[in-house]
């Protein structure tokens, strides 16, 4: 049965009106790149500019080492003659629908786009402005950041609770009570923690007005069954005043074609869509993504590929007397001391993860959890590289 999820209340024409202008504004600048605003091209790694052989074990991005499923890749090569087309089957409506039938909610509730940080852009540019700036937790993901940086918002940034490394939702509302967007990426992206939705719920009944929640469920899959997990959907259904974003890129492998979808209230979506480019989201990664929404087996692999390997690695850490952050996502997060020192010593070794020296957490690396050979190859080079940067300081 479908949910007739409740309009929204606080959004004015008016406003409606500027974030449809701002939208204008914003649609055609250039940094609608996702690592372009991950990460400031001066904190880049060095390595990920320079080319790496063929057998580097890529494990920095959060990407899904099954890749896609075989039916994922049949659709694609079907349809791959018609690429002349924009849209030649109505794949946008297919996939609309689908989600629709799958999550159980109206399809105006949803609008497909390519991964979730062009849904994250538009949110902010429509309900950030003067006086109403972004919220979010530090660290966190730092998309939206860079959009509100650029358009001269106020960007706050709330410290992680100590030890929990979880969104301090009393400190978020604190920190700026007049705030247009609160942004929580659940599970955190780069900590891999998470809030429960009671948490969730306490910073809904105290924000003000007119804001809006921004809930990136990015990495949603491999937490879903996790008892407390908050149900964003539901929030919708309630006409709580919440942004529901959600990538194929991670769990579903999907995530060199760009697909992602929001669901939110019909108003809320059309501050959103107003300034919306035509066939913004491509007829081969909408395909792709129908195919990936029936294959639930290729979808268990991945989980259990992700919580096989994710153990392993908090393991082997252990082990070395490293700490690791509890993560319900697709990486962990290793408190290793040097983490530049540490990140060149495995990018000698032709190991790439990521540093958190550009998101405010200089002793840890992020590392995806990648095939159990890569997974191998990595904590066969971990205790090298701590051994050379040991030896060389």
């Amino acid at each position: 049965m479908l949910i007739d999820l409740p309009q929204m209340n606080g959004y004015s024409r008016r406003r409606m009106l500027r974030a449809a202008s701002l939208l204008s504004a914003g649609a055609a600048l250039p940094f609608y790149n996702e690592f372009a605003l991950a990460q400031d091209a001066a904190e880049r790694p060095r390595g990920m500019r320079a080319p790496m052989p063929p057998d580097a074990v890529r494990i920095g991005s959060n990407e899904n080492p099954l890749g896609p499923c075989a039916e994922a890749c049949e659709a694609i090569a079907k349809i791959a003659r018609y690429g002349g087309r924009y849209s030649p089957f109505n794949e946008q409506g297919d996939f609309i629908k689908a989600v629709s039938e799958v999550e159980g909610v109206k399809a105006e509730f949803i609008t497909p786009y390519a991964g979730s940080s062009d849904p994250l852009h538009r949110a902010v540019l429509a309900f950030t402005g003067p006086g109403k700036g972004l919220v979010m937790g530090d660290p966190g993901y730092e998309s939206g950041a860079g959009t509100a940086r650029f358009m001269g918002i106020k960007v706050t940034r709330v410290p992680l609770t100590a030890g929990a490394y979880a969104h301090d939702v009393k400190a978020m509302l604190a920190a700026d009570p007049n705030a247009g967007v609160y942004y929580i990426c659940n599970p955190n992206n780069p900590t891999g923690t998470l809030v429960d939705h009671a948490t969730v719920t306490r910073l809904l009944d105290r924000m003000p007005p007119g804001a809006a929640l921004v809930l990136d469920e990015a990495y949603r899959e491999y937490a879903a069954d996790v008892p407390g997990y908050p149900d964003g959907l539901s929030l919708i259904a309630e006409g709580r005043p919440v942004v529901v974003m959600r990538t194929f890129s991670k769990a579903y492998g999907l995530a060199g074609l760009r697909l992602g979808y929001l669901v939110a209230a019909p108003e809320l979506i059309d501050a959103l869509e107003r300034a919306r480019e035509p066939f913004n989201v491509n007829s081969l990664a909408q395909v792709a993504a129908l195919a990936a929404l029936q294959d639930h087996d290729h979808l268990q692999r991945s989980k259990d590929v992700n919580k096989e390997g994710l153990a392993r690695i908090s393991a082997a850490a252990a082990g070395l007397g490293l700490e690791v952050l509890p993560s319900y996502a697709n990486f962990a997060c290793v408190k290793v001391g040097d983490a530049k020192a540490v990140y060149e010593a495995l990018l000698r070794q032709g190991v790439i993860v990521r540093p958190g020296t550009g998101v405010g957490m200089p002793e840890f690396i992020r590392v995806s959890i990648g095939t159990p050979a890569e997974v191998s190859r990595f904590l066969e080079a971990l205790p090298i590289a701590l051994g050379s940067v040991t030896s060389s300081s």
